[in-house]
């Protein structure tokens, strides 16, 4: 699912589902609205809340690092707001403009980067919430398990996944690439 070289695709794409380049572009655009709904409203949420954490009083209780950790969490957290809906305001000004192919190819990088930033996000959060209840050790440790399933579920296992053979529907066509 490379959608920055369609064309490698689109001999499949006319032959499984008798989808047009521009047919494939609003299904990409659709799907990935789709995502970006999925998303937007968590960080969002999670945004919000990072926000209103230093007028709570238990904040006092963070030292000076995970004052900082908090920091970095909230810079992660409002960036991924802006990368997961800056699509949006692309749409808007290249709108009526024939740059879809532009918009789900820019689109789809900023969901990336917009994801990655989510992820960090979670694992700081879980890690002042952690050294908040239990401590240091416990924020540590918290904080890295979050990061490796971060990184084994939302990295290591597409990457991996998109390595391997595909195989859609039992297609032996599909596994070639066609």
């Amino acid at each position: 699912m490379d959608v920055d070289h369609p064309e490698a695709n689109q001999g499949w794409d006319y032959d499984a589902r008798s989808e047009t380049p521009t047919e494939r572009l609003d299904r990409n655009w659709s799907n990935l609205l789709q995502e970006l709904r999925v998303v937007q409203t968590g960080v969002q949420l999670l945004t919000g809340f990072l926000l209103t954490l230093p007028f709570q009083q238990r904040f006092d209780i963070l030292d000076r690092a995970m004052k900082m950790v908090y920091l970095a969490t909230v810079t992660c957290a409002v960036g991924a707001s802006v990368l997961l809906i800056a699509p949006v305001g692309i749409h808007r000004i290249l709108f009526r403009r024939r740059r879809l192919r532009s918009l789900v190819s820019a689109a789809h990088r900023l969901a990336y980067a917009g994801l990655l930033l989510l992820g960090l996000a979670l694992v700081g959060m879980t890690m002042i919430i952690f050294v908040a209840v239990s401590g240091r050790s416990a924020g540590i440790t918290a904080g890295a398990v979050a990061l490796a399933g971060f990184t084994a579920f939302w990295v290591i296992i597409p990457l991996w996944m998109r390595v391997l053979p595909a195989n859609v529907g039992g297609n032996p066509s599909a596994a070639k690439g066609k």
